[in-house]
């Protein structure tokens, strides 16, 4: 069975985020899936980021809704961009566009290391209403909500007239 890692910040855990950690549950296939979780000391954001605890809580209670079983996952704190990508037996790694050069570095690293390559599963973008990605900055910058419906257009459909 593979051996599965996705790892990220999950800032304001999003529909993008959704989608990549449900990716990497269905590629493990009902084995543990290995999921790495930024720590607050390698965040280098230019907005305020929710502590390492509080964004841990949200990601357990995504994988609560989705019925999937403590036993299926590790969370660890992610110190630097690999984890424990360059020196366990994974089989596969889970990213989206803007994680996937990182990936291509891990399997450099490995390769170095003698180990055998990832398979990338690069999982693409979920879009907002308006085209252009959902993301926790433009979350932060109140652009959008979670779903990347647009927080103006909200706001004009509450208003009166």
């Amino acid at each position: 069975m593979p051996k599965v890692a996705v790892g990220g910040t999950f800032q304001y855990l999003h529909d993008g985020h959704e989608v990549l950690v449900i990716k990497a549950f269905e590629i493990a296939k009902g084995e543990k899936v290995y999921i790495g979780l930024t720590s607050d000391e390698m965040i280098n954001k230019n907005h305020k980021i929710q502590a390492y605890e509080c964004r841990k809580t949200e990601l357990i209670e995504f994988l609560d809704k989705l019925d999937i079983p403590d036993k299926n996952y590790i969370i660890s704190k992610l110190n630097d961009p690999y984890g424990p990508t360059l020196e366990g037996a994974f089989d596969y790694i889970v990213v989206s566009p803007e994680t996937y050069p990182v990936a291509l570095k891990i399997n450099r690293l490995r390769e170095e290391k003698g180990l055998p390559p990832l398979k990338i599963a690069r999982v693409e973008y979920v879009m907002a209403e308006d085209g252009i990605p959902i993301s926790s900055t433009r979350i932060a910058k109140g652009e959008i909500d979670g779903h990347g419906r647009l927080k103006e257009k909200e706001a004009r459909d509450k208003s009166p007239g």
